[in-house]
């Protein structure tokens, strides 16, 4: 008798700020990080006082094993609960295949690729069959899910303003060397934004990309970064500005702080108030695209 279930991972982020030290050591694989890193590292989780990017990722599970009517497990790369935890209870409960999607839509093999590498640990074989969905990008409603969120922050945004509000829509940096090997990150990214975009005409001539959150232990990342352009638009007499993150499924530091703390600080300091959209989150129209995702590939792979 087969078990079918579904397998969403994320990234992990520690519950108290002093778990953050070991928690960066599995980011980085234990290799040895400066301890002004560490420091700026915990200066920003205790600014905003805790990631809820766990309690999120297990509520999004709810909604997905809702609308499937299959169990949908959790399973975090670089803290608890673990991938590797989570795929051996999954075994336990008798799980014979598994549809495994990443809540990072964009594949890079600094991201997607190490958590397939997560799946199947040191013997290189998971104990269940597993389709591991390499990336979902273009996903018809996961478009749908950003550009409801987009609509009502950017008609707000417009509406405070007296005028049209100009769009900068941003996605988590990796390094450049990663790109040069060949990998579509960057491409994937910038298509995201441009079907959201071209889900509203308005914008078009408005709306510029760029890369966030760079990495702060050395090596050249790839940009322009998010400073950067609000500089651009300060010099063009820019006043307010919709930062869209579209590589983010959830609030957790990189939004929190990187951007309602960081890049609004920045801003303002450029004499630009920036405004973003709600994080998909607990959006319905989300667990719709995940569960849709899900299902396709176990539709599949019954078929064979």
């Amino acid at each position: 008798m087969t078990k079918p279930a579904v397998l969403l991972l994320a990234h992990g982020t520690p519950d108290k700020v002093e778990e953050i030290p070991a928690y960066l050591a599995n980011v980085v694989s234990g290799r040895p990080l400066p301890p002004h890193v560490v420091a700026e590292v915990q200066h920003r989780y205790a600014l905003i006082g805790h990631s809820p990017l766990t309690e999120i990722t297990r509520q999004q599970a709810k909604l997905v094993a809702d609308e499937l009517q299959l169990p949908v497990y959790v399973g975090m790369r670089n803290w608890r609960p673990y991938i590797r935890d989570t795929v051996l209870q999954m075994a336990a409960d008798g799980v014979t295949h598994a549809v495994v999607i990443c809540l990072a839509p964009h594949n890079s093999r600094t991201s997607v690729g190490l958590y397939r590498r997560a799946i199947v640990g040191e013997t290189g074989k998971a104990p269940f069959t597993v389709d591991f969905v390499p990336e979902w990008h273009a996903e018809p409603l996961l478009i749908e899910a950003f550009a409801e969120r987009f609509k009502a922050a950017w008609e707000k945004a417009c509406a405070e303003a007296g005028e049209k509000v100009p769009v900068l829509f941003t996605a988590h940096s990796v390094p450049t060397r990663t790109i040069e090997a060949g990998d579509n990150y960057e491409r994937q990214t910038r298509e995201t934004a441009e079907l959201v975009a071209a889900r509203f005409p308005e914008i078009a001539g408005h709306w510029c990309f760029a890369f966030q959150s760079q990495g702060m232990s050395g090596g050249e990342w790839m940009g322009p970064t998010v400073e950067s352009t609000i500089d651009e638009l300060a010099a063009a007499g820019a006043k307010h500005l919709l930062l869209q993150p579209i590589g983010f499924v959830c609030d957790h530091v990189e939004i929190l702080f990187d951007v309602d703390i960081m890049f609004k600080e920045y801003a303002a300091a450029r004499g630009i108030a920036l405004r973003r959209p709600e994080s998909l989150n607990l959006s319905p129209l989300f667990a719709r695209a995940v569960a849709q995702l899900a299902r396709t590939r176990l539709a599949a792979q019954a078929a064979v």
